[in-house]
C-alpha cells in the first residue's frame, strides 16, 4: 500500500496512518525509521534525497532560484525591515543599505556571471600533455550547512545562500536564533520563494544546531565567534567535513599623525559605531600618538554628533544591543577605563550610547576580547614599529584599518602584519567588493567568500585529463624498465610548459609526433 498521508506533529516527528500495514513488513519498518527522525534529521534527509534528483545542477534550475531570492528582496522589504526593526531597532533604510542592498548586487553578479563560472576551465599544460584535454570542472559539492549570525541576519545567512546556489548544492539553512523575529520571517518567507525541499530552513536553538552537527554534510559554512567555531570545526572533524568559518577578533586601526585627522575620525566613528558596534569588521579599538588622542577624541565626538544627534538614543538610525546579555557583557568592559565620550546606557532598553574610552592599558577588561559594541578604546603607541608589534601580539584579526597620507606607512602595515583583510583610510567598504575574498585568517577565520569566491568556495574544483588512445610512442619514457636516456626525455617533456595558441599547437604536435617515432625507435633498439 502506498503512503498517502503524512504531517508532523508539534515537536517535528511523523505522525502517520498504520492502517494496512503489515507487522514486520518493509513499509512498517521504514515508517518507525521516519517516526524517530528529528525535525533536523529530516530537513538534511529530504535536502540529500532532493540533491540526488539532480535538478539542482542545471544553471537553468540554479539562475531560476536565484530569480525567485531576488524577487523576495523586492516584494517582502517591509515584511523584512519590520523583523529587523524589533530585533536590532534598525531604520527601514539601514536595513536595506546594510543587509539587503548587497545581497540584491550577490544576486545580480551571481545570475549574470554563473554560466562563465560554471564553464570548464583550461589550465597550462606540459609538453606531455599538450595533445590532450586538460581543464578544471566546478562541481556541487552536495549538500551545505549554512548557520548564520544575528548581527546582520539577512546579509551574513543569505549570502551564502547565494554561493550555495549558483554552484549547484542543496543547503540547509540555520539562522540565529536570537534574532527571534527575523528568523521567523526567513523560516516563513524562503519556503514561498525558493525549492524548500533543496533549500529548508531549521529554526531553534543550542540544542537543534547541535542535532544538525550530528547530521553529514559536504560543507558547513558558520558565521560567528572563535569558541562555537571551534566546536563546528570539531563536529564536522568527525565526517571529515570540510568547513568554512567567518568569524571575528579584535580589529585594531591604526591612525598616524599624518593625515586628515577630521576625516579619519569620522570614518572610524562611523565604522565603529554603525550597527550599535555589532559588526565582525568594526574597528575595536584605535591605536595612536599620544600627542594626538584629544584630537582624536574631539573629532569623534563631533561624529558621533553628526551622525546620531546630541541625543543618540532617540536618533531612528541608532541601534541597540541584541539583548540584556549583551549589554551587560559590554558594560562590564567598561570597568577599570576612563570615559572620555558617552556612557550612558539604559538595561530596559538595550541602550548603550557611542562611547569613547581614554588611556586604555593593553591589560584593560575591554581588551580581552572582541568588543562587538559601541566601545571605542584608545590605546597610546609612540610610532609606527610600536604599532605593529602591539597588533602582531595578538591573534590575527579579520580586518586591519590604517590611516594615514603616508604611502610608505599603509605599505609597512601591510607588509608586516597578517589579518583577513586590510583597508587604508576607510573601514568596512571592502565588504562591499564582491570582487574580493572576504573571510579571516588563523583565530578569525578560515575559508572566504563574495561574488565568484562563494561558487568556488561551495564547489569541487575538478581537475580533469581526457587523453587519446594514441601517441603511444611519446610514453615509452615513463614505462619499464627505467634508464638514463628516458629520464632525460621525461625532463624534457614534463618540465616545459607551454601556452600555445591554435597554431602553435598543431605546430607542436606535429613536432611531437617526429619526436615520438625518435624516442619509440630508440626504445626498440
Amino acid at each position: 500500500m502506498r503512503l498517502t498521508l503524512l504531517k508532523a506533529n508539534r515537536s517535528g516527528s511523523l505522525v502517520l496512518p498504520l492502517w494496512g500495514y503489515r507487522e514486520g513488513s518493509q513499509d512498517i519498518n521504514c515508517i518507525s525509521v521516519l517516526i524517530r527522525m528529528s525535525k533536523e534529521q529530516q530537513a538534511v534527509a529530504r535536502a540529500r534525497k532532493a540533491f540526488e534528483t539532480g535538478r539542482s545542477k542545471s544553471l537553468e534550475h540554479r539562475i531560476r532560484q536565484l530569480k525567485n531570492l531576488q524577487r523576495l528582496f523586492s516584494e517582502k522589504q517591509s515584511v523584512i525591515s519590520d523583523a529587523i526593526k524589533k530585533d536590532l531597532n534598525k531604520s527601514v533604510v539601514g536595513t536595506q543599505l546594510y543587509e539587503t542592498l548587497g545581497l540584491e548586487g550577490e544576486i545580480g553578479l551571481a545570475i549574470k556571471k554563473l554560466k562563465e563560472w560554471a564553464a570548464p576551465r583550461p589550465v597550462e599544460k606540459n609538453l606531455m600533455t599538450i595533445s590532450d584535454t586538460v581543464y578544471i570542472k566546478p562541481e556541487p559539492l552536495g549538500v551545505v550547512l549554512i548557520i548564520g549570525a544575528w548581527n546582520y541576519p539577512w546579509a551574513v545567512t543569505i549570502q551564502p545562500l547565494i554561493g550555495a546556489i549558483a554552484a549547484g548544492n542543496a543547503a540547509v539553512v540555520k539562522p540565529s536564533e536570537v534574532c527571534v523575529h527575523t528568523a521567523k520571517v526567513m523560516e516563513d518567507l524562503l519556503p514561498l520563494y525558493i525549492d524548500k525541499e533543496l533549500y529548508p530552513v531549521v529554526t531553534g536553538g543550542v540544542s537543534e544546531t547541535q542535532e544538525l552537527l550530528r547530521q553529514r554534510f559536504d560543507h558547513i559554512f558558520y558565521t560567528g565567534n572563535s569558541m562555537v567555531g571551534k566546536l563546528i570545526m570539531e563536529a564536522a572533524a568527525k565526517h571529515l567535513t570540510p568547513v568554512t568559518l567567518e568569524l571575528g577578533g579584535k580589529s585594531p586601526c591604526y591612525i598616524d599623525r599624518n593625515c586628515d585627522i577630521t576625516i579619519a575620525c569620522r570614518r572610524v566613528a562611523w565604522g565603529k559605531y554603525t550597527n550599535c558596534g555589532q559588526t565582525c569588521i568594526a574597528p575595536d579599538y584605535i591605536l595612536c600618538d599620544p600627542s594626538i588622542q584629544d584630537r582624536v577624541i574631539e573629532e569623534v565626538k563631533k561624529a558621533i554628533k553628526e551622525f546620531y544627534t546630541d541625543n543618540p538614543k532617540t536618533c531612528s538610525d541608532y541601534g541597540r544591543i541584541i539583548n540584556q546579555r549583551h549589554f551587560k557583557r559590554i558594560i562590564n568592559m567598561m570597568e577599570g577605563s576612563t570615559i572620555a565620550v558617552g556612557g550612558d546606557n539604559d538595561e530596559s532598553d538595550c541602550y548603550i550610547a557611542p562611547t569613547v574610552l581614554r588611556d586604555v592599558k593593553p591589560e584593560a577588561k575591554v581588551m580581552q576580547e572582541e568588543i562587538f559594541g559601541p566601545l571605542l578604546p584608545i590605546l597610546s603607541v609612540s610610532s609606527l614599529d610600536e604599532a605593529i608589534k602591539f597588533i602582531n601580539k595578538g591573534e590575527k584579526p579579520l580586518a586591519l584599518y590604517v590611516f594615514s597620507s603616508d604611502n610608505k606607512v599603509i605599505t609597512r602595515m601591510a607588509d608586516d602584519t597578517s589579518s583577513g583583510g586590510l583597508l587604508a583610510n576607510d573601514c568596512l567598504v571592502h565588504f562591499s567588493v564582491n570582487s574580493l575574498p572576504f573571510g579571516g585568517v588563523g583565530n578569525s577565520g578560515m575559508g572566504c567568500y563574495h561574488g565568484k569566491y562563494s561558487f568556488d568556495q561551495l564547489s569541487h574544483l575538478r581537475g580533469c585529463l581526457i587523453k587519446q588512445l594514441n601517441m603511444e610512442g611519446v610514453n615509452s619514457m615513463r614505462y619499464p624498465p627505467h634508464t638514463p636516456k628516458k629520464l632525460g626525455w621525461a625532463r624534457f617533456f614534463i618540465l616545459q610548459n607551454v601556452d600555445l595558441g591554435w597554431v602553435g599547437r598543431m605546430v607542436l604536435l606535429a613536432v611531437l609526433a617526429v619526436v615520438a617515432a625518435v624516442v619509440l625507435q630508440n626504445y626498440f633498439l
